[in-house]
């Protein structure tokens, strides 16, 4: 007796390509091909997965998802609805003995997105993406208007759109594309004196006697007087923005910065009483007595005295002794002339010669003879003031022939000024 064996095999619907059969729902499923391909996409393209298949968009693209379409009906079984028979074509439905164009859109029977917008045509009907978007299968894609440089400066890519920025200093125009240059002077610049405006930024200045500090903004003084001790004569004083000269008690200002004695015997701002005379220094002035004669000595005229023979106490003394004021200045060069000697009695064959009588402990003068009549007292060495000295210049007249000899004297206050002006 013979058996017959029997074999079940288990029927297992077929899916179109991209889809896959699911057992538990009993329906074709889409499959993910970003998860499942490993680098679907090479390069800087990015995997977006769609219904059926995949797309490879770049990374800046942006994707608006379609709803979830209802699964595929199960391959080989058909639908128990029938709808009833349509002679017109596709997209028509009768209508009388004519075909009529259905609206897909008005009857929502259109399969275009939420994100998109349905346009009826005749026979059939279009999805459009919305503005900045552009379609691609079903899916819409951000389109990246920033690759078509349509800004001046920085372009900024948003989902739908794109906005304009510009680089600091300038601000968009009207067009919100292109930038214009920002006054930021006009704006409130931080600049604490002079602002000036340049294409795309701006600079700070300062006004003179001042300089730019560290941070580009404020204005600091300068202090000219630390730059260097030349400036004035005597002393510098620094002010903002510049700097002035001044000078010492008994001085003025000639023109700005150096110093002038003021004479003030011709000013008439000396205290000198009745029966002196004022004598002009440098830095101030002297008052002595008109009388400057002293025993044996008596006055003939003004600044002269005269020592008279019969008196037993003139014979070794000058016969006349005329006096004399000079001021000179502090550090003055050396060896300097300062002060000339001149004979105003002149005897025939008379020898003359002249030499410093007194006054000069320190040897800080000589003379200098020049012919008979005249000599020059000499400068030797640099002093400071103040310092007054009171010199004898003695010339003495010898007449060989004669056997007479005589002697006349200039008394010579020579005041140093306290300062080299």
């Amino acid at each position: 007796m013979s058996s017959v064996t029997f074999r079940c095999t288990v029927w297992i619907p077929e899916c179109t390509d991209g889809y896959h059969w699911d057992p538990q729902t009993q329906h074709c499923k889409d499959i993910n091909e970003c998860e499942t391909i490993t680098e679907a996409c090479k390069g800087e393209m990015k995997c977006f997965n769609h219904y059926g298949g995949y797309l490879c968009l770049p990374r800046s693209a942006s994707v608006i998802p379609a709803p979830e379409p209802p699964n595929q009906i199960r391959p080989g079984l058909d639908d128990t609805a029938r709808e009833p028979y349509n002679p017109c074509p596709s997209g028509y439905e009768p209508q009388g003995d004519s075909c009529m164009d259905v609206d897909e859109c008005a009857r929502d029977e259109h399969d275009c997105q939420p994100s998109q917008e349905c346009f009826n045509t005749e026979g059939s009907f279009t999805c459009q993406c919305p503005g900045g978007y552009r379609k691609v299968g079903t899916e819409c894609i951000d389109i990246d208007e920033c690759r078509y440089r349509y800004c001046q400066h920085r372009c900024v890519n948003v989902p739908g759109s794109f906005s304009c920025q510009c680089e600091p200093g300038f601000q968009l125009a009207g067009n919100n594309r292109s930038c214009i240059d920002v006054d930021e002077c006009d704006m409130g610049a931080p600049c604490s004196q002079r602002c000036y405006n340049t294409y795309g930024t701006f600079l700070c200045r300062c006004e003179q006697g001042y300089e730019l500090g560290s941070d580009g903004f404020a204005c600091k003084d300068i202090d000219e007087c630390s730059y260097s001790s030349y400036l004035c004569q005597y002393q510098c004083v620094n002010e903002p923005g510049k700097f002035s000269c001044i000078c010492p008690e008994g001085y003025q200002l000639l023109g700005t910065r150096l110093c002038q004695d003021i004479n003030e015997c011709e000013t008439g701002t000396h205290k000198c009483a009745d029966g002196q005379t004022c004598v002009n220094i440098h830095g101030g002035h002297q008052c002595v007595d008109a009388n400057r004669c002293q025993e044996p000595y008596v006055q003939v005229s003004d600044n002269r005295c005269v020592c008279p023979v019969a008196k037993a106490g003139c014979q070794d003394l000058p016969f006349s002794i005329v006096h004399r004021y000079m001021s000179i200045t502090s550090e003055r060069s050396v060896p300097s002339d300062i002060f000339q000697i001149q004979a105003t009695s002149v005897y025939p064959g008379a020898y003359n010669t002249f030499r410093i009588r007194s006054g000069d402990d320190n040897g800080d003068f000589y003379i200098r003879q020049i012919n008979n009549i005249s000599a020059m007292l000499v400068l030797a060495r640099a002093v400071n003031g103040p310092k007054e000295y009171v010199l004898d210049l003695e010339m003495v007249s010898v007449n060989p022939l004669m056997s007479y000899q005589t002697s006349s004297a200039l008394r010579l206050t020579v005041n140093v000024g306290p300062y080299a002006f």
